[in-house]
């Protein structure tokens, strides 16, 4: 049996980065899902074919939709890696709850959505044949390092990000006995195709291929999770050990960029 791999925002970015990374690795069977149907065949004809669904994870029949196509097409499910999600800045005060609500919907209820859907075959598997590589069944979900320390103007980005970080780890207790791991991955400044980051130094902005290879880590190595770059979970120390510095460091405007705002990962 093949490795079968599902990845959301497959079309650029991060979810294009851990598509090329699987594809390395031997009998591996890529699903891969985005709203952009062009982007995604492209890149399926290059890596030498995958299924490739274009959705917009938002619509109400999308994920029991991608789960039939996955059942037809493959019958098991090795690796889910909730990685489609966006932001937009603005203060409370000026987008209020609609702010709230759009971030939330995309990134927190999307991937639970599609992770309801997708669970009782992620178990199957998990409790059957193991794949040709003997890799584990896992879901991946990416997060952001505003998951730990939320910055001025970014909060409903930070919000649906802390929800899918808590969540991530009640999940990883629920299914561990099912045989299914949960890794977190936590990306800071990343270069992609909405978030070309340019002024901000090099040294702090780390690639899409080095978050492919941490959801590697944190899918089938079985890490419980990773920050990229790795320093970055300094913050989210200080968070807890000082959180009166990391109010005053923040308020004070050395971490007001948010991790992926304007992108959308899709």
């Amino acid at each position: 049996m093949p490795y079968v791999a599902l990845i959301t925002g497959a079309s650029s970015g991060i979810g294009e980065a851990i598509a090329r990374r699987l594809a390395r690795e031997s009998d591996t069977a890529l699903v891969l899902v985005a709203r952009r149907q062009e982007r995604l065949q492209a890149l399926a004809d290059e890596l030498g074919g995958a299924t490739v669904l274009a959705q917009d994870l938002l619509a109400e029949d999308a994920p029991g939709h991608i789960r039939d196509v996955v059942e037809l097409e493959h019958g098991a499910l090795h690796l889910l890696v909730n990685n489609a999600g966006a932001a937009w800045r603005g203060s409370f005060e000026d987008t209020g709850w609609t702010n709230i609500d759009r971030h939330m919907k995309l990134n927190f209820e999307s991937p639970v959505r599609l992770t309801e859907a997708l669970l009782p075959l992620l178990r199957r598997t998990a409790s059957g044949a193991p794949s040709a590589t003997n890799r584990r069944v896992a879901i991946v979900n990416v997060a952001s390092t505003a998951a730990r320390v939320s910055r001025p103007n970014s909060g409903a980005y930070s919000a649906s990000k802390f929800a899918l970080a808590g969540w991530s780890d009640a999940l990883h207790a629920e299914e561990r006995p099912h045989g299914v791991h949960v890794g977190l991955v936590l990306p800071g400044f990343v270069r992609t195709e909405g978030f070309p980051a340019r002024e901000l130094p090099k040294v702090i902005v780390s690639r899409p291929e080095v978050v492919a290879e941490a959801i590697m880590d944190a899918g089938p190595g079985g890490r419980a999770e990773r920050y990229v770059p790795r320093p970055y979970w300094l913050a989210a120390a200080l968070r807890i050990l000082a959180p009166r510095l990391v109010r005053r460091a923040t308020a004070g405007g050395a971490f007001t960029t948010s991790t992926g705002v304007g992108e959308k990962s899709d």
